[in-house]
């Protein structure tokens, strides 16, 4: 049986464009039991430099040799067989951040990417996150935090890494903290299962 892919890409900003390879994506698409023509927008969001980007081109297989900070936003949509999943990659310098709450309709599950080896920033992604949980926009969609960069000597686990965020807290939603290496990929997979497993389908 031949399955037809088609990806499309979207780049705001500078943001060097690749290929598409579909083969990432196509076994997490399998993984979703959905109805035909059903979306699946995830928002992947995070401060500057936490490797949402090399995250997102893991994701659909792409290559992580050049990777360029984004200024706007990247959006990835995949469609097979009345799929559809569209993840929004959202940069995360300061001066983005504010606009971060236009991306926020709709969100099935939120996608939040952590620099684990980069301690000073801890308290400013912390901010940054409990904002997120606050807005009613975003309430009750599933969480998942990938603790990033795993693969650096000065990487906190993910475990203490979820302590020094208060995650025990969070009462109102799913969520999950996976360790990962955007680079290597090691976790990627893991975390995409555990979406899988756990996306809700907000009533549009």
């Amino acid at each position: 049986m031949v399955t037809k892919m088609l990806i499309h890409s979207v780049s705001a900003g500078p943001a060097t464009r690749t290929p598409d390879n579909s083969m990432g994506l196509l076994s997490i698409l399998r993984r979703l039991k959905q109805t035909p023509d059903q979306e699946v927008r995830l928002l992947l969001l995070g401060l500057d430099n936490a490797g949402k980007t090399t995250l997102l081109k893991q994701l659909a297989a792409e290559d992580i040799s050049h990777i360029t900070p984004t200024q706007g936003f990247n959006i990835k949509s995949v469609q097979s067989d009345g799929f559809k999943l569209n993840v929004w990659d959202i940069g995360g310098q300061r001066k983005i951040r504010p606009y971060w709450r236009n991306y926020f309709e709709n969100t099935d599950v939120l996608i939040y990417v952590i620099d684990s080896s980069d301690k000073k920033r801890f308290e400013e992604t912390n901010l940054e996150l409990a904002e997120l949980l606050d807005d009613d926009t975003l309430g009750g969609v599933p969480l998942l935090i990938f603790a990033n960069k795993q693969d650096l000597m000065t990487a906190l686990p993910a475990s203490e890494l979820a302590e020094s965020l208060n995650l025990h807290t969070i009462r109102d939603r799913m969520w999950q903290v996976q360790a990962c290496s955007a680079m290597s990929a090691e976790g990627v997979q893991d975390g995409m299962t555990w979406v899988c497993r756990n996306i809700k389908f907000r009533k549009r």
